[in-house]
């Protein structure tokens, strides 16, 4: 069962407010240079590092963007529950649902990049069970199945 709970995914306007209430609930300032890391964020359609960030807003804001400013806002952003982290990309995704809290599996096409948010709740509980019953406290399990989409699998 790959969508074990029931949450809203966001997008657009409607995903921005979303993102900036969590934050500000969270006890954080949703400052204009958050603002514009998330929307730089949300408008890639793959995982972003964050050079791939500082670029963009750079390039759209004729001005230099240091990837140090966009990595120290990624991290609030993941811990805030905003983004995720693909590790195998050591890039970022917008979190589509930021007021809902679980532990994602990310599939990830070796061919285009392509990355894929599934939730499967049972899973996910059975990883933490299995680390705590090893004595180890898990903080985020991150799950990542590396593969080619179907687009890619077809050439």
């Amino acid at each position: 069962m790959a969508h074990a709970h029931d949450h809203h995914i966001s997008d657009g306007a409607e995903l921005t407010i979303q993102a900036q209430r969590a934050l500000e609930k969270a006890g954080e300032q949703w400052t204009p240079m958050r603002a514009t890391v998330f929307a730089a964020l949300a408008g890639f359609t793959r995982p972003a590092s964050a050079y791939d960030i500082a670029e963009s807003i750079s390039r759209s804001e004729d001005r230099r963007v240091a990837a140090n400013s966009v990595y120290r806002i990624l991290d609030l952003f993941v811990a805030k529950n905003l983004a995720q982290r693909v590790e195998t990309a050591n890039a970022y995704v917008v979190n589509a649902h930021p007021a809902c809290r679980h532990d994602c599996i990310f599939l990830v096409c070796d061919g285009c990049g392509e990355t894929t948010h599934i939730d499967d709740d049972a899973l996910t509980e059975r990883v933490r069970r299995a680390a705590d019953s090893a004595g180890f406290m898990p903080v985020r399990p991150v799950i990542e199945v590396t593969g080619r989409c179907r687009k890619c699998a077809a050439n």
